[in-house]
């Protein structure tokens, strides 16, 4: 985006030039009053996205200046937008107050910019959404003789989260995949797949050294290793994301959790790929509706369902963690009580991590210290409610634990702050009447003004002998004693009274007494708001103190997810999962969470078995399309996520051998952006599996081979199938159109043939949905052409097309070269038809059926028989 010279530039716009230089590729909302006004080719942009009137005001170099606006008291709807565009903001405000006796001459009001808007630095409620973290994240990809692995660091400022990792080249996306990071700052040369768009290009830092520094000063410590074992390319990702965050900041920097190494080889692998396929927190084209998240959250804050997307987006492998979530949520199964009164405190719990995040950055509210007033005395009643109750289970008690701290802190906002607090701090009224006594005297005296001019007003009135005198403020003259014209004679020359204005219906007078108290008004006024500023100010301090918070909201978040399981499991059959070491791998009764939940209220889930132990460890699924094959593959795939997750399962009953690596090819598209066909992007993902997968995977892929040729697709599908079964020897459901690949079970000891149910009734196909032993021989094609609306006469049609090709393919064609069991000179010949008798033929011809009794009928079958055997 180019911007004109900003030469001859007006005072004013000259101080917009200068201050568009900072962060050129942002759009600057320049506060002029009571808005944020954009100039030239951002005004431009922003009236487009934003749908508002682009206008002009002044010239520059002889055109005219594109502008548009937006009111500040509703500017961050209009940011959240522009956020969501794609856009990056820089905010200018007026940072000098205007004081009187300052001359014109001196130009505009300074103006800075003080603070660069980006979608991995939001921290209002508004830009957010409540239930998802907002990751910033940062990628170093050391490079020359001292190559090494990427290291990544990512920031929640929202919530101080901070963590940082090492990850081998081929595992770089499989993270992304999992952080869905906001904003990815890193080098050009950085391959980021389907996250490209989220680069934001940074210049790394000089030296591993410098970039430890400054990360041990930002902590206030002597050394990073303080808070653990950091690779070089971890500690620069971690020092680029905090350089990035204090410039966003205009030079502040949040409070943040100390960096935290993060250690992936116990989390189930799952590629963006998989993630795209399983609609775990979003669906392909974003929305959260018919997620995985959706389908299993009850909870009921904000804070907790972010924590509970966090653990469905990261699965665990090991089992030990696993059973120590699994027994937070199975203590409460059999305890709604405790579980009712656990779900109504939490109701009340505010989002306390965001709240500090505000409160940290200097940019809270009010709000956000009752926030955190509110939720001390939340996590107080939850944990009374928990320490009435014995051996509960650890993850339960460490959480009761962190509940019953930072009383002081409590007692002070319970006496600080307002019961009513109002939504911003210039409206004042935040700091409760008793807390200081200067504010109160302040107060008073700003409060009391009425009641002192109303004494006043009687005083002079009885004074000047005027019983209609009114002492009245007025704009430019302050508090005036204003007295009829006809009744103005009998004040002028007195010397205490000074005329101020003479209009034909009234006359105003001012004394020395109502300047001094105008005055004293005014200033209380002021010195009352300075106070409680300043107050505020102490209390924000002593909140950022207080070190137990952040444990104490995530305490909050995990007793939240165990009222959400004990909910979730004990409103249907939902099963605690045995998960362990081995490579066992049963479902009884699995459903798809998701699909389940989209029911109608009178339709009923087909639950299905799944067996996959060693000794048939993968399933061969045929059947034809809309029968259920795919909703069988994903919900297999889900059972292990929220299995892994440590949550309740949508089945009868599980056990499961830890997964090390998921990978899910359900559904395909192409690529057009890339110039790949749904082909190259099936085979691509192929390439993947087969390259990464190990005896611990689970592999489930519908329809390899489908997007080419009706035998190459089977030669693929068939060396895949072969791959998966005795190279890769993992655990697979392998769903395919090529029915001739169930006569591999003969060769291949591991392989289990399944197929989807159909039943035909009165020439209609009735899909089961039920998962049996066994193959298809059909692929009902031309039913499902019918289902889906196909005009009768194409189907009519395409239904004898089906049966000649199928006479002559059996007629002509030989068998499919892969499936050649003998030659055709080899292969017996087929035993000749036999020939009836002429009696025999004409006998049948002159047959009626329908006028045969029972006995005549039997005595024509013997007849029958008997010319034949003749």
């Amino acid at each position: 985006m180019t911007f004109p010279s900003p030469e001859g530039a007006t005072p004013a716009m000259a101080q917009w030039f200068a201050l568009k230089a900072e962060h050129p590729d942002a759009l600057l909302f320049f506060r002029m009053g009571d808005f944020y006004e954009l100039f030239f080719n951002d005004a431009e942009a922003a009236a487009s996205a934003l749908d508002i009137s682009l206008t002009a005001r002044g010239t520059h170099g002889g055109e005219p200046i594109a502008m548009c606006g937006v009111p500040v008291h509703a500017a961050q709807a209009y940011l959240a937008r522009l956020i969501r565009r794609g856009f990056r903001v820089s905010v200018a405000e007026q940072t000098e107050q205007p004081r009187k006796g300052r001359p014109a001459s001196k130009g505009p009001l300074r103006r800075e910019v003080v603070r660069l808007i980006t979608p991995g630095t939001l921290t209002e409620d508004e830009l957010l959404e409540a239930g998802r973290q907002n990751l910033l994240a940062a990628i170093i990809c050391p490079t020359g003789r001292d190559a090494s692995d990427p290291g990544l660091a990512w920031i929640d400022i929202s919530t101080g989260l901070f963590e940082t990792a090492t990850v081998p080249p081929r595992d770089l996306n499989d993270l992304l995949g999992r952080l869905d990071p906001a904003e990815i700052l890193c080098a050009d040369t950085v391959e980021l797949g389907d996250f490209a768009t989220r680069r934001t290009p940074i210049v790394p830092p000089a030296s591993a050294d410098a970039a430890r520094q400054r990360m041990a000063e930002a902590f206030g410590v002597a050394s990073l290793d303080a808070f653990g074992t950091f690779s070089d390319a971890e500690a620069m990702a971690a020092a680029a994301a905090i350089d990035y965050i204090r410039r966003s900041q205009a030079g502040q920097l949040p409070r943040l959790s100390h960096p935290r190494p993060s250690d992936s080889s116990d989390i189930l692998g799952l590629d963006p790929a998989t993630r795209a396929s399983l609609d775990l927190l979003r669906t392909r084209d974003g929305e959260t509706e018919h997620t995985l998240f959706a389908a299993v959250s009850r909870t009921v804050t904000a804070a907790g369902s972010r924590m509970l997307a966090d653990w469905i987006a990261a699965p665990l492998t090991d089992p030990e963690r696993i059973a120590r979530r699994q027994a937070g949520w199975t203590w409460l199964l059999d305890k709604p009580g405790i579980r009712d009164d656990l779900r109504a405190s939490l109701r009340a719990a505010p989002d306390m991590a965001r709240a500090l995040g505000r409160l940290s950055l200097g940019r809270g509210q009010p709000r956000d210290a009752v926030a955190i007033r509110l939720g001390l005395g939340v996590a107080r009643e939850i944990g009374a409610i928990l320490n009435r109750h014995e051996n509960l289970p650890p993850i339960v008690e460490q959480a009761a634990r962190h509940l019953d701290r930072a009383h002081e802190l409590e007692d002070l906002l319970g006496r600080a702050l307002s019961e009513n607090p109002p939504a911003r701090m210039d409206d004042g009224g935040i700091i409760a009447s008793g807390y200081d006594a200067e504010l109160d005297a302040q107060r008073e005296l700003r409060d009391g003004s009425r009641r002192v001019i109303a004494a006043l007003q009687q005083e002079y009135a009885a004074e000047f002998g005027i019983p209609n005198l009114k002492i009245r403020h007025h704009a430019q003259l302050g508090y005036v004693i204003e007295v009829p014209a006809a009744t103005s004679a009998r004040l002028r020359g007195r010397e205490d009274l000074i005329m101020r204005q003479g209009t034909a219906s009234a006359s105003r007078f001012s004394t020395e007494r109502l300047v001094s108290l105008d005055q004293q008004i005014a200033q209380a006024a002021e010195n009352a708001g300075m106070r409680e500023r300043h107050l505020f100010t102490q209390v924000v301090g002593k909140i950022l103190d207080e070190a137990a918070l952040p444990d104490m909201a995530a305490a909050l978040s995990c007793i939240d997810i165990a009222q959400s399981c004990a909910v979730l499991a004990g409103g249907g059959m939902w099963c605690c999962p045995a998960v362990g070491t081995d490579t066992s791998f049963v479902i009884r009764a699995g459903r798809h969470p998701v699909v389940e939940a989209a029911l109608p209220r009178n339709a009923r889930f087909t639950p299905n078995d799944c067996d996959l132990d060693p000794d048939h460890r993968v399933m061969l699924l045929t059947g034809p399309n809309m029968a259920g094959k795919s909703t069988f593959l994903r919900q297999t795939a889900l059972a292990v996520i929220l299995a892994q997750a440590g949550l309740p399962v949508a089945a009868q009953a599980m056990r499961l051998g830890v997964v090390d690596r998921l990978f899910s090819r359900v559904g395909a598209s192409d690529d057009l952006a890339r110039g790949r066909s749904t082909f190259m992007v099936e085979m691509t993902e192929t390439a993947a599996i087969l390259n990464q997968a190990g005896p611990r995977s689970l592999v489930v892929v519908d329809e390899i081979g489908r997007g080419t040729s009706t035998l190459d697709g089977l030669a693929i599908a068939w060396a895949v199938l072969e791959t998966l079964h005795s190279t890769l020897r993992c655990r697979a459901i392998f769903a395919t159109h090529f029915h001739e690949l169930a006569e591999l079970a003969d060769t291949m000891p591991r392989l289990s043939p399944h197929t989807m149910s159909v039943r035909e009734w009165k020439g209609q196909v009735i899909f089961q949905h039920e998962v049996i032993p066994g193959s298809a021989r059909r692929s009902w094609g031309v039913h499902v052409a019918r289902l889906a609306g196909v005009p009768d006469p194409v189907v009519r049609r395409a239904g004898r097309l089906l049966s000649t090709l199928e006479k002559e393919r059996g007629r002509q064609a030989p068998p499919l070269p892969l499936f050649e069991q003998a030659t055709a000179d080899e292969a017996p010949a087929p035993p000749p038809t036999p020939a009836l008798p002429p009696a025999a033929l004409d006998m049948i011809e002159d047959l009626d059926p329908d006028t045969l009794s029972p006995r005549a009928a039997l005595e024509m079958l013997y007849k029958l028989k008997k010319l034949l055997k003749s």
